[in-house]
């Protein structure tokens, strides 16, 4: 063996809280299923009211975003991290490429 090899012997194990690792899956295993709201925001504009009264088919609404810039991803109304929009198949997608830590 090999100075870069590791087994699973040799690695330590993260300390387990009272009741042990299992325990606390089962605890939260509730927790997984609370379905939550996921946004991505391209982009952002104000414009009073009657400007948004002329809009019509095939309108432009000029957002605050630059084109390749990165979107915001809420959960819950809460910023929680950036990404890129993708396709996939016939659908957009995001991918997170920063996740926001803190209450930012």
């Amino acid at each position: 063996m090999t100075e870069h090899d590791t087994t699973t012997t040799e690695r330590s194990q993260p300390p387990t809280g009272k009741g042990g690792e299992r325990s606390l899956q089962n605890e939260l295993g509730a927790v997984y299923e609370v379905p939550v709201q996921l946004a991505a925001v391209l982009g952002r504009t104000s414009m009073p009211v009657s400007q948004l009264l002329r809009l019509g088919r095939g309108a432009v609404v000029e957002l605050d975003r630059k084109v390749g810039e990165p979107v915001d991803i809420y959960v819950n109304n809460r910023l929680v991290a950036r990404g890129e929009v993708l396709v996939v198949d016939d659908h957009l997608g995001v991918t997170m490429t920063e996740i926001i830590k803190g209450d930012q």
